[in-house]
């Protein structure tokens, strides 16, 4: 649990109407090759890091709250999912289908949505691999290679920056998630250097 994090994103969310779908939403929570400055590392997404994420069950939900019910649901992406994913060279976009005429949170989200005083998408995920350069400067760059599964997507109320950003709902646990990171790298990186000085002892260079 420990290393979940969470990314906000001000691209836009629009909310949809028609006879087919009824009330939905679309919008891109998760977007590739996008370099974000989120403090002290940069950020990027690699293109091709959702190619072997489990996305076999996501929610979805309003400011990350997991204490209620999710307004639309993935299983396998199926047609019969109530939110439908489409990975592109892009990124990530979704199609959420809301019971406004059931569900007084789905109704109230669609409104503020169509009004514009919700415009941010976010997820939740945690990472299978990543790379770090410049790990000697004060500002670091660290690329997400390979999420390992993305448990959540939802529409938010405070992106905190203009592109990728930590909300800050998820601000603690995303910090030390990308500092344990971080401090391996450069552990693995010490090791290395070590490793050599040691192969150049030995040889009396």
């Amino acid at each position: 649990m420990n290393n979940k994090e969470i990314r906000a994103f001000t691209f836009e969310v629009r909310a949809e109407k028609n006879e087919e779908r009824g009330s939905f939403l679309e919008g891109t929570p998760i977007v590739f090759n996008e370099s974000t400055n989120l403090g002290w590392y940069d950020e990027t997404i690699a293109q091709g890091a959702l190619d072997n994420a489990d996305l076999r069950d996501v929610r979805f939900l309003i400011n990350h709250n997991t204490d209620m019910i999710p307004l639309a649901r993935s299983r396998n992406n199926n047609a019969n999912s109530t939110m439908q994913l489409e990975v592109t060279n892009e990124g990530m976009n979704i199609r959420v289908d809301l019971d406004t005429e059931n569900n007084s949170e789905a109704r109230s989200l669609y409104s503020a949505v169509e009004r514009g005083d919700i415009s941010g998408m976010s997820f939740m995920f945690t990472v299978e691999s990543d790379s770090w350069d410049d790990l000697e400067s004060d500002h670091p760059k660290r690329t997400i290679t390979a999420f390992d599964r993305i448990f959540e997507v939802s529409a938010v109320t405070w992106p905190a920056y203009e592109a990728t950003s930590i909300s800050a709902r998820g601000l603690s646990d995303a910090l030390e998630s990308a500092k344990a990171s971080l401090e391996s790298a450069k552990a693995e990186q010490r090791a290395i250097e070590a490793h050599k000085q040691k192969i150049r002892i030995m040889k009396g260079v």
